[in-house]
C-alpha cells in the first residue's frame, strides 16, 4: 500500500513555484486565422506541440473573457515550460501574453498583420527554437505528492461507471484529500437529480449558495433552449445503450467520483484557477474535451477519467489517465486503457485494491511514464462558448 503522506513525485518545478508533470513547449493561436501560423512553427521545431482551435474573433464581453482566461490558463499550466502566442492582431495578442509572463515562465508574442505569415513563422520559429533549448535543460526534482493537482471527469458512462470505475476515483479522491491535495470535479448537468448531494457536502453556506447560483444559472440555459427533454444529450445514446437511463441515474454514479470523505471546499468559474488546497466543484460543461480544457486552463496536471462504453479523450497540456470496469470495453479498446477495474465486478478486487492500482497508474504519470491517450495522439484541445460572436 502506497504510504501517501510520504510519498513524492519527480515533476518540473516552475518560476511560480507550481509543479508539472510534462515540460511542453506549446505555439498557441490567439484565433482561428494564426492556427496555420502556429502549426507551422511547430513544423519547424520538433518537440513543440500546437494547439490550434476555432475561436478568436469578434468575442466580446463574458464570453471573450473567458476565450482570454483559457488561453492563459493553458499557457500557465505548469506541464508548459515556454509558450510563443500568434495571434493575427497585436493588442489581443499582447493580453495573452501578459497573462501568461505574470506566471514567470518564458512567452512570445508575434502577430501577423503588417508582417505576413512567412516572417511571422520565421520569427516565432526563432523563439520558439530557445524555448525547446531552455526546456530541454530543465531536470525533475522531488515534490510530495500533495503538491500533484487532480482533475477528474467522467465520459460514455454506464452501469459499470457507478458501481465501479467512478467509486474508484472517489477512493482516490479520498485519499488525496486527506494528504491535503488540490482536486477538481464538475460537470454541471451531471449532478442533475443529485444537486442535493453535492449541495450538502459543501463547506460552509457560502460555498453552497455559489454552487446553487451556479447550478440554477445552467439548469436556466437547458430549460431556455431544450426541446422536449435532454434525452438526446443527457444521458447520451451510449449512455442509454450502457444501461443508463436517466439523468438522474447518470448524476448519481458521476458524484461516486468524489468520494465519501471528501468536502467541497470552494466553487470556480470555467477554467478558473483555485487559490486554496481543497476539493472544487468547476461549473462546466459535461462534453469531454470542454471539461478536460477547462481543467488544464484552471492549472490542473493530471486527470482521472474513467469510462465505461469508452471514450477515447485525451490533451495536449493534461495527461489523461483512463479508466474503466466494463470487462467487454477493456477487450475491445484495450489500447485506450490505463487502468483495469473489472475486476470489481468480478469480486475479484475491492474499491481499496482498485484505488491503489490508480493511484500507482497517477505516480508513474507523474513521473514521466505516458498514458495511452498520449501515445495515441489525442489532444483534443476544445474551448467552451457562452454565445454567438459579434
Amino acid at each position: 500500500m502506497i504510504n501517501l503522506k510520504e510519498a513524492t513525485f519527480m515533476g518540473y518545478r516552475r518560476e511560480n513555484g507550481r509543479m508539472g508533470i510534462r515540460n511542453h513547449v506549446v505555439i498557441l493561436p490567439l484565433d482561428d486565422l494564426s492556427n496555420a501560423s502556429c502549426e507551422a512553427v511547430a513544423n519547424n521545431i520538433k518537440g513543440t506541440i500546437a494547439i490550434p482551435h476555432p475561436y478568436g474573433r469578434l468575442q466580446f464581453g463574458a464570453d471573450l473573457e473567458l476565450h482570454f482566461r483559457t488561453l492563459i490558463g493553458a499557457g500557465c499550466n505548469p506541464n508548459v515550460a515556454g509558450v510563443v502566442v500568434i495571434g493575427i492582431e497585436p493588442q489581443w495578442t499582447k493580453i495573452v501574453v501578459d497573462g501568461i509572463k505574470a506566471s514567470g515562465k518564458p512567452v512570445e508574442g508575434f502577430w501577423i498583420e503588417g508582417n505576413g505569415d512567412t516572417a511571422t513563422i520565421a520569427s516565432a520559429s526563432k523563439a520558439a527554437y530557445s524555448m525547446m533549448k531552455h526546456a530541454s535543460k530543465q531536470q525533475r526534482v522531488s515534490a510530495p505528492l500533495s503538491e500533484l493537482w487532480v482533475s477528474t471527469k467522467c465520459g460514455e458512462s454506464d452501469t459499470t461507471s457507478g458501481c465501479a470505475s467512478n467509486p474508484t476515483v472517489g477512493n482516490v479522491f479520498d485519499k488525496l484529500y486527506e494528504i491535503g491535495s488540490t482536486l477538481v470535479f464538475g460537470e454541471t448537468t451531471e449532478l442533475t437529480g443529485g444537486e442535493h448531494l453535492v449541495e450538502a457536502r459543501c463547506r460552509t453556506p457560502e460555498v453552497k449558495k455559489k454552487f446553487r447560483e451556479m447550478f440554477d444559472r445552467y439548469q436556466d440555459v437547458i430549460d431556455k433552449n431544450k426541446t422536449s427533454d435532454l434525452s438526446d444529450s443527457q444521458p447520451t445514446k451510449g449512455n442509454i445503450a450502457g444501461g443508463l437511463t436517466t439523468i438522474e441515474e447518470k448524476a448519481l454514479g458521476n458524484i461516486q467520483k468524489i468520494g465519501k470523505k471528501c468536502v467541497v471546499d470552494g466553487v470556480l468559474d470555467k477554467a478558473e484557477t483555485p487559490i486554496i488546497p481543497g476539493l472544487h466543484f468547476m461549473d462546466s460543461s459535461s462534453a469531454a474535451a470542454e471539461m478536460v480544457t477547462l481543467c488544464a486552463a484552471a492549472g490542473f496536471a493530471a486527470h482521472l477519467f474513467p469510462t465505461g462504453q469508452g471514450n477515447v479523450i485525451g490533451n495536449p497540456i493534461l495527461p489523461v489517465i483512463k479508466l474503466c470496469a466494463n470487462p467487454k470495453t477493456v477487450r475491445t479498446m484495450s489500447e485506450h486503457i490505463d487502468v483495469d477495474v473489472s475486476g470489481i465486478l468480478r469480486r475479484e478486487e475491492n474499491l481499496d485494491t482498485a484505488g491503489e492500482k490508480l493511484l500507482d497508474a497517477l505516480l508513474r504519470t507523474a513521473n514521466g511514464e505516458l498514458t495511452a491517450a498520449e501515445i495515441l495522439g489525442h489532444r483534443e484541445f476544445v474551448m467552451t462558448r457562452l454565445y454567438e460572436s459579434a
